[in-house]
């Protein structure tokens, strides 16, 4: 399945078991419940849809709009 911003949502929604319309590309995901250990097995999903970049370039950007920015300039064409 190819990574995009709507699975990356819906993903997030699932790991914090909430509705996809209660992650705003702009909520700072920790203050929703996002930790470290979630992130990771995100990542791990996100990695096999042919995402390229580490733990540090998400943890540096705090909202979904920018891990979207680092991560789709980076996806295979």
């Amino acid at each position: 399945m190819t990574l995009t911003l709507d699975r990356m949502r819906r993903d997030i929604a699932d790991a914090l078991f909430v509705d996809p319309s209660e992650i705003p590309d702009d909520a700072v995901l920790a203050d929703l419940g996002l930790d470290s250990m979630r992130l990771m097995d995100l990542m791990l999903a996100w990695e096999e849809a042919g995402m390229d970049a580490d733990f540090g370039m998400l943890a540096e950007q705090p909202t979904l709009a920018g891990w979207w920015s680092v991560i789709q300039p980076r996806l295979p064409a």
